[in-house]
């Protein structure tokens, strides 16, 4: 059995996702249900395991309640990413949580569509539903 070792960075409940980054603007039509979709094509993080440069591009889509993403503290954010070493998984469920504790959106689905690697490639979609 191959036994893998973790950095410190993916063990559970280490964090240090820089949520501070995301910025936020009032939205100006709160009471209108509409979808904001940003692609961001381009984001790169690292494996933890093997310290290879992984690629993917997330797509967010959220209907927001009282605030929306400011798309430039967007891009910083994702790109904080780039040298952390982090599964597919837990990259996706760190920028989920973030965008929904900053944002309280409506409606939020985060889909991380990865590169292949070695043949086979990931896709993680995490959905959240304000409850009323």
């Amino acid at each position: 059995m191959t036994q893998y070792v973790i950095h410190e960075k993916e063990k559970p409940g280490v964090s240090d996702t820089p949520r501070n980054l995301l910025e936020t603007f009032e939205n100006k039509f709160p009471s209108r249900d509409y979808t904001i979709e940003i692609v961001a094509p381009e984001f790169t993080s690292v494996c933890p395991l093997t310290g290879q440069p992984d690629f993917g591009t997330i797509t967010l889509r959220y209907t927001p309640d009282a605030k929306c993403v400011e798309l430039k503290s967007f891009k910083f954010y994702l790109q904080s990413f780039r040298n952390r070493g982090i599964f597919y998984e837990n990259v996706t469920n760190s920028i989920f949580d973030d965008l929904v504790a900053v944002l309280e959106p409506r409606h939020l689905v985060l889909t991380a569509r990865f590169t292949p690697r070695g043949g086979i490639s990931s896709v993680i979609e995490v959905v959240h539903q304000k409850t009323k």
